[in-house]
C-alpha cells in the first residue's frame, strides 16, 4: 500500500473537510496497527474495518516495551481567528512519518456538544484529519455513552439511597455529583427532580452537566488500569451528611458497576491520519473545568509502540499546558521532550486590537502587538516549566512574507524557532519543516520538566503560584462560599491536591475581553470543587459553565445526510 501525497494548494482550497477527507481510502486499522505499531491483529478488538480499540492483555504486554519521545502541541490564547491545535498535531505527526520517525498522535475525542454547538468537527482539517472523521465526531466507539451511563447509574444510586431510607444520612441538600448527557442544552443547568409523589424519589434540586465535565471523564482519561480505575471511582466524594461527612462512591457501593460498564471503553482507540500515521484518539475531559488531554492509557500505548508520539492540550499554553504538565505529567510521570506552539497571523492580529473582519489585509504593526500574547506562552514554557519550544505558524493563503517574517522575528527574540507550516493545504510535506525543527529540540532535550509549585505546598500557596507565574495576576481573592469550600477539603483531609483553575481561555485573565498579555490583573476564586478521584481540586473563575448551551445558529443547522449515508457540513 502506498501513501499519496500529491496536494494541490489551490484546487484543495475548494474543498470542505468532509470531501478532503472523502477523498482518502483508509487502510485496514489491522494493517495500520502492524505496520506502523508492530502489533498483530489479535492485540486489536475491531469496530468495523477503520477503528479498532487496542486489547487489554496486550496494554499489559506493553509495559515493560522502551518508550519512546513525547512532544505537545498547545497554542496562543484561542481567538474566532482560529489558531489548529489538532490539525497541527495530525501534520505534525505525518511530518515526522515523512521524516522516516516512527511517529503517532494522541488525541482527545470531540464532545457531540460541541460538535453540534459552535465548534462543529473536531479531527483536525484540510489535509491533516484523523478519519473515519464522521464516526470519530458522533459515537465513535460509544466510550463517551459509556462514561454518561456510568455517571448516571451512580445518581440513580444516591436518589435510591434517599428513596429506602437514606442509612447514610446524606443531606439531600448537599448532593454534588449531577447526571450529564453529550448534548449543549441550558435548560438543564438547574433542575428538580422527584416530583410526583413519595413514589418518584425524593424531591430535591439537581442539575446536568455535558458528559465532558464530569469528573469520571476526568478518572477516565487518568486511570492507569481497570483495577485504579475502581479504586479512583470509589474515592468520588458524592454528596456530605447533614453533619458535614463526605459520601464516596464507596459508600454506595457504585464502583464495581460503574467500572463493569467502563471496562471495554478503557481499552484505547486506533484510528489514522489521511497519511495513514497511527492516531490513538481516547477521551477528552473539558480543558476549562478539568485537564483536558487524551487519556493516560492512550498516551503510554503510543509511546509504548512509536519513536514520537505528538499529542495535544485543550485551549492555550496558560490552560492547557500548565494542566498538561501540572495535572496530567504529575500524576501519570509523563514528560514531554519538546512543545510546539501553533500561533496563526490572523490570530495575532486579533490580540493587537484588529477586527475580525480586517484580518485579511496586512497589517505588521497588528501582529507585533498581538505577539505579546505568543511571547508570554512562550517564556512560560521556558522559564516556568523548563521544556523547549517551536512556534508553528500555521499559515493562511492571505498571510503575507512580511507578516511571517515579523513571527520568526518575534520568536526568534525569545529564543524560539518559528516554522511556517503548510500542513492544512499540503498534509505531511507541509509540515515537514516543523518535524525538522522538533527532532532538534528532542535531540537537546535533558529529560526534565519542572512544576509551577511543589506537592507539598498548601492550596493557597498552589493557586497564587499558578496565577501569578503562569497568568501573571497581581492578587488572587477568595469568595466567602471559596472560603468555607477550601477549609471543608482541608478538613476532610484532600489539600495536599493539585488544583485546577477553571478559568476563560480567551485571556491570560478572568476576563474573556482582556487580550494580548495582561498583567497585575486579579483572579477571583468564586467557588471550590473536590474531584477526589480524578486527585485535584477546581478553582472556579468567572462564568465558566459545566452545560454550554447551543447558539443563536447551531452548527447542526448546517449539517445534511443523503441516501448514501453521506454526511456533510459536520468540519
Amino acid at each position: 500500500m502506498t501513501v499519496n501525497t500529491d496536494r494541490s494548494a489551490p484546487d484543495d482550497e475548494l474543498l470542505d473537510d468532509g470531501s478532503i477527507a472523502d477523498s482518502v481510502t483508509p487502510w485496514p486499522i489491522s494493517w495500520v496497527a502492524e505496520q506502523m505499531l508492530g502489533l498483530p491483529e489479535e492485540a486489536l478488538v475491531p469496530h468495523g474495518r477503520h477503528v479498532a480499540k487496542i486489547d487489554r492483555t496486550w496494554l499489559r504486554r506493553l509495559e515493560d516495551a522502551p518508550q519512546g519521545r513525547l512532544v505537545l502541541v498547545t497554542g496562543i490564547s484561542p481567538t474566532p481567528a482560529g489558531e489548529g491545535k489538532t490539525t497541527t498535531t495530525v501534520g505534525l505527526t505525518d511530518g515526522l512519518r515523512h521524516l522516516g520517525v516512527r511517529a503517532s498522535a494522541a488525541l482527545r475525542e470531540p464532545s457531540m456538544g460541541p460538535v453540534f454547538g459552535m465548534k462543529g468537527g473536531a479531527a483536525g482539517g484540510g489535509w491533516s484529519q484523523v478519519v473515519p472523521m464522521v464516526d470519530i465526531n458522533l459515537h465513535f466507539t460509544g466510550d463517551f455513552a459509556a462514561i454518561a451511563s456510568a455517571n448516571n447509574l451512580l445518581s440513580a444510586l444516591i436518589d435510591n439511597h434517599l428513596h429506602q431510607g437514606n442509612a447514610l444520612d446524606i443531606d439531600p441538600r448537599r448532593i454534588t455529583w449531577k447526571r450529564v448527557l453529550d448534548v449543549n442544552d441550558r435548560a438543564l443547568r438547574e433542575v428538580v427532580i422527584g416530583l410526583g409523589g413519595p413514589s418518584n424519589g425524593v424531591p430535591r434540586q439537581d442539575g446536568w452537566d455535558i458528559v465532558v465535565a464530569s469528573e469520571l471523564m476526568a478518572i477516565f482519561c487518568l486511570a492507569t488500569s481497570l483495577t485504579d480505575l475502581k479504586e479512583r471511582i470509589g474515592r468520588i466524594v458524592v454528596a456530605y451528611t447533614r453533619d458535614r461527612r463526605p459520601v464516596t462512591a464507596a459508600d454506595l457501593q457504585a464502583q464495581e458497576a460503574m467500572t463493569i460498564l467502563l471496562s471495554t471503553a478503557l481499552q484505547p482507540n486506533l484510528v489514522q491520519t489521511l497519511e495513514h500515521s497511527p492516531a490513538f484518539v481516547h477521551g477528552g475531559p473539558f480543558a476549562n473545568i478539568a485537564h483536558g488531554c487524551s487519556s493516560v492509557l492512550a498516551t503510554r500505548t503510543a509511546l509504548a509502540t512509536s519513536e514520537v508520539v505528538v499529542t495535544e492540550a485543550g485551549f492555550g499554553a496558560d490552560l492547557g499546558a500548565e494542566k498538561f504538565i501540572d495535572l496530567k505529567c504529575r500524576l501519570s510521570g509523563l514528560r514531554p521532550g519538546a512543545a510546539v506552539v501553533v500561533a496563526t497571523v490572523r490570530a495575532l492580529k486579533f490580540h493587537g486590537g484588529v477586527a475580525l473582519p480586517d484580518l485579511q489585509e496586512e497589517d505588521i504593526c497588528a501582529v507585533r502587538a498581538g505577539a505579546a500574547n505568543l511571547r508570554r506562552h512562550l517564556q512560560n514554557l521556558r522559564e516556568v516549566f523548563r521544556i523547549p519550544a517551536v512556534v508553528a505558524i500555521n499559515r493562511f493563503p492571505q498571510d503575507t512574507d512580511a507578516e511571517i517574517a515579523a513571527v520568526r522575528e518575534i520568536a526568534a527574540a525569545e529564543g524560539a524557532e518559528a516554522v511556517e507550516a503548510t500542513h492544512a493545504a499540503h498534509g505531511g510535506a507541509g509540515a515537514a519543516g516543523l518535524a525538522q525543527a522538533v527532532q532538534r529540540l528532542l535531540a537537546e532535550d535533558d529529560g526534565e520538566v519542572s512544576f509551577c509549585y511543589p506537592d507539598e505546598a498548601d492550596m493557597v500557596t498552589k493557586a497564587e503560584a499558578v496565577a501569578h507565574r503562569v497568568y501573571r495576576a497581581s492578587q488572587v481573592t477568595w469568595s466567602a462560599t471559596a472560603r468555607r469550600q477550601l477549609k471543608q477539603i482541608e478538613t476532610d483531609g484532600y489539600g495536599h491536591l493539585p488544583v485546577c483553575f477553571a478559568k476563560t481561555p480567551y485571556s491570560f485573565s478572568t476576563d474573556p475581553s482582556r487580550l494580548g498579555a495582561p498583567e497585575d490583573h486579579v483572579v477571583d476564586i468564586r467557588e471550590v470543587r473536590l474531584r477526589a478521584g480524578a486527585g485535584f481540586v477546581v478553582l472556579m473563575t468567572g462564568d465558566v459553565m459545566t452545560m454550554p448551551g447551543l447558539p443563536r445558529r447551531p452548527a447542526s443547522a448546517t449539517m445534511s445526510i443523503e441516501e448514501d449515508g453521506r454526511v456533510s457540513g459536520l468540519s
